[in-house]
C-alpha cells in the first residue's frame, strides 16, 4: 500500500511548467479560444490535436506571446510559466521567447550560414563571452538538434542549402541554442517526407529529457507516437486533456471519440 502512495505522490509532484487558467483569445470580434484551462508538465511532450481552425495553433502562440505581433488579437486570462505571469507588463516578450523556443511548420532558416543561424540567439542574449564560448554553444545546440555530424564540416555554408528535414533540425538547434525551458512546435513535420519526419520525431523524444515540449500536430498517429499527454481542441474549446494512451483508447467526451475515429475533422 505504501508503494502505491509513493507512486501517486510522484505523479502529483511532477513539476507543472505551464499553467493556463480562463484563457480567451479574440481576433477583433471573433472568439477564437474559449475559456481554456490546462496544466502542462515539465520534461513531457504534450500534443495539441483537433480539426483545422480549432484553435490549437492560436493557443500555442499564447504561450510565448506570439499573438502580440497581431494587432487585432486580444488575450485574456492567466498564463504562468514556473509561476510567473507571462503577460505581466514587466515581462519582456523578447526575453520570454528566449525561454520559450518555437519551431514553425515550414523550416525557416535565416539567410545566413549554418553557424550564424545557431549563434544568432546566443549573441543577442549575451550568452557567450567570447568566440570559444560561442563555438561550444553552437556545437552543443547542433548536437541537440541531431544534425552536428551532417554539418560539422560545412558550418559556414548557407543554412538554406540544406534539405527540408535538415533545415527543420537546424531550426530546432537554433531554438535550443538560447537554453530555453519550453519548446513549442507548430506542426514541425507537416512539410517533411516520412524519413525526415521519423528523424524529427526521434529528436522530440530525446528533447523531452531537457524541456517541456508542446507540439501542435494534425497527425493523430504522430501525437500517439511522440506525446505523453494530449489535448483535444474543437471550435476553440479544450474538450479533453489527459494521458495520450487514454485519450486515444478510452476518451471521455463523445466529440473526442468522434474525432479520433474520423467522424469529425
Amino acid at each position: 500500500m505504501k508503494d502505491i502512495n509513493l507512486a501517486e505522490r510522484a505523479v502529483t509532484m511532477n513539476d507543472i511548467k505551464i499553467a493556463a487558467k480562463g484563457v480567451q483569445v479574440y481576433y477583433a470580434d471573433t472568439h477564437a479560444i474559449k475559456d481554456v484551462n490546462v496544466e502542462i508538465e515539465d520534461k513531457t511532450v504534450t500534443a495539441f490535436i483537433g480539426p483545422s481552425g480549432c484553435g490549437k495553433s492560436t493557443f500555442l502562440r499564447t504561450l510565448n506571446r506570439m499573438n502580440d505581433t497581431i494587432d487585432i488579437c486580444r488575450v485574456e486570462g492567466d498564463i504562468r510559466i514556473d509561476g510567473e505571469d507571462i503577460y505581466d507588463p514587466k515581462v519582456d516578450p523578447v526575453q520570454l521567447r528566449a525561454k520559450v523556443g518555437m519551431v514553425f511548420q515550414k523550416p525557416n532558416p535565416f539567410p545566413k550560414s549554418i553557424y550564424d543561424n545557431v549563434a544568432y540567439g546566443p549573441k543577442i542574449h549575451g550568452l557567450a563571452r567570447n568566440k570559444a564560448d560561442l563555438d561550444e554553444i553552437v556545437e552543443k545546440a547542433l548536437r541537440r538538434g541531431a544534425i552536428w555530424d551532417e554539418v560539422k564540416d560545412r558550418l559556414h555554408a548557407p543554412g538554406t542549402g540544406l534539405s527540408g528535414g535538415q533545415q527543420q533540425r537546424l531550426c530546432i538547434a537554433r531554438a535550443v541554442a538560447t537554453e530555453p525551458e519550453v519548446l513549442l512546435m507548430d506542426e514541425p513535420c507537416s512539410a517533411l517526407d516520412p524519413i525526415a519526419t521519423a528523424q524529427v520525431e526521434e529528436l522530440i523524444d530525446e528533447l523531452r529529457q531537457s524541456y517541456s515540449v508542446v507540439i501542435v500536430t494534425h497527425s493523430m498517429q504522430q501525437a500517439a507516437r511522440v506525446s505523453q499527454k494530449t489535448a483535444f481542441f474543437h471550435l476553440g474549446n479544450l474538450v479533453e486533456f489527459g494521458e495520450t494512451d487514454k485519450i486515444f483508447t478510452n476518451p471521455e467526451d463523445p466529440r473526442t471519440e468522434s474525432y479520433i475515429s474520423g467522424r469529425i475533422g
